[in-house]
């Protein structure tokens, strides 16, 4: 099962640099789906080396900001805990119901 991350919505200052990024990162396997949801701060800076404007933004771009910001482990965390959420889905501890 691949993760898939997305970026729903980006928070940016007046000066077109992104302060707040808004991920999702989601799994499905066949009927059985999980996801994780957070935020990731910046601090823009335009006279750095590698700087983007908003306007020349790509999502790929900042999916590779969020998950250098969060660092390898906690990326690794966020998959892993989404693969338990779809294993959980599929053999499920806790059932619900009456026996009659």
């Amino acid at each position: 099962m691949a993760v898939t991350w997305t970026i729903s919505t980006l928070e940016r200052n007046t000066d077109n640099g992104v302060v707040v990024a808004h991920w999702r990162a989601s799994g499905v396997d066949g009927d059985h789906s999980g996801s994780s949801y957070g935020t990731c701060g910046f601090t823009p800076d335009a006279s750095a080396d590698g700087y983007v404007d908003y306007d020349s933004l790509v999502e790929e771009d900042v999916i590779g900001w969020v998950k250098d910001s969060m660092g390898e482990e906690a990326v690794t965390g966020v998959e892993d805990s989404i693969a338990a959420q779809i294993a959980d889905s599929k053999a499920p501890a806790i059932s619900v119901g009456t026996p009659w």
